[in-house]
């Protein structure tokens, strides 16, 4: 099993700056390669306090010269919004700074307000994600890119410098549809997922994509990222209060940002499953939403976490996972407990788990 830290770069603090709470998540990242996770990884998000990191790859050409071991990787470059040949070109540059620790994630993205922002039109998404993901990861193997399609028009240039490697073998695809989860499995993607109810009601799209994978490449498919909003704490009273304030938050943070109290994604081709999201959380109300996504999270004492993890190895068998344990405005000192019990108490037993999982397959 690997093990990933998420910075979603939230600020949600009442009483910190940008300035600050950049330095306190990127405290955490270097931490948490110090504690021995596998990888590090952060969103790509614009425009507003929901996530402040506009430019992932860059964030991590910074973690680069200050982390030693985890790998490195975007989570997720969002193609729609971005120019392939830029995120080739700065791929291949980061590998410079960390050889040999680097991955790709991709995604297609889901805010109507930051499509806006960058005036390009949802309908597009799936196209440009598609067309986006070809032209980057065959610039990455050839090292060139070019291209003469409706939605993209390159002359043949170079990559300088020139790229170390492709990431066929070290690809991650964002997926919450059964859209997304297809288009990760005829990538040959590794399907990266954020838990948002019942672990049951994920299994269908989990199981989707390896069926998918196994039909387009011939093989198993390794296994899918499961990241949750986690607050681990002693007491368990205690983990149930800062689950509830901060995991919360969090949930209106992406009921605000993603518009899910609206009808606009039935409209929009290629996110009509969404819709169904959306009126389901209008039918239960936002109270009753907010606990369901908050009790889907991982939250609690070490032993109630390894207990949470270890029911999902029952449903789905080996998996990766991936914390968030920043987010909701949760202050940095309650996060950076979180990450510290996490390591000593959990993480070693989760191995184990994944190890015996294995065998036992």
């Amino acid at each position: 099993m690997e093990i990933g830290h998420l910075n979603v770069m939230q600020n949600w603090h009442k009483d910190l700056s940008d300035q600050q709470m950049f330095e306190g998540e990127i405290d955490l990242a270097i931490a948490a390669d110090r504690l021995g996770f596998d990888s590090l990884w952060c969103v790509e998000h614009h425009f507003e306090d929901y996530g402040l990191c506009p430019d992932n790859i860059q964030y991590l050409s910074y973690l680069a010269t200050r982390t030693r071991n985890a790998k490195l990787v975007p989570g997720a470059v969002i193609l729609p919004w971005n120019d392939p040949l830029r995120v080739a070109e700065k791929m291949a540059v980061l590998e410079y700074f960390a050889p040999g620790r680097v991955a790709l994630g991709i995604g297609r993205g889901l805010a109507r307000r930051e499509y806006r922002g960058f005036r390009v039109p949802m309908e597009e998404a799936r196209g440009r994600f598609e067309e986006g993901a070809r032209l980057v990861l065959d610039a990455l193997d050839k090292g060139y890119m070019e291209s003469d399609t409706e939605l993209f028009q390159q002359p043949r240039v170079d990559i300088r410098p020139r790229p170390l490697r492709g990431y066929r073998d070290a690809l991650y695809c964002v997926a919450m549809s059964n859209d997304s989860a297809e288009a990760a499995a005829e990538l040959g993607g590794s399907m990266m997922t954020f838990i948002q109810f019942a672990f049951e009601r994920h299994m269908p799209m989990i199981e989707l994509y390896r069926e998918r994978f196994r039909k387009v490449h011939g093989r198993e498919a390794p296994p899918p990222v499961l990241t949750d909003v986690t607050v681990i704490h002693e007491d368990e009273e205690e983990a149930r209060r800062l689950a509830y304030e901060h995991i919360g938050n969090h949930f209106i943070a992406v009921t605000d940002h993603y518009e899910f109290a609206g009808d606009h994604f039935k409209n929009i081709r290629g996110y009509e499953s969404y819709q169904a999201g959306a009126d389901l959380i209008k039918s239960a109300g936002l109270e009753e939403s907010q606990k369901t996504y908050i009790e889907a999270q991982n939250y609690g004492t070490p032993k109630q976490v390894i207990e949470k993890y270890r029911e999902r190895m029952e449903l789905v068998g080996d998996f990766n996972a991936m914390l968030i344990v920043s987010s909701g405005g949760i202050p940095f000192p309650v996060a950076q407990n979180s990450l510290k019990l996490f390591a000593e108490q959990v993480m070693p037993e989760l191995r184990r788990m994944s190890a015996r999982s294995r065998v036992a397959a």
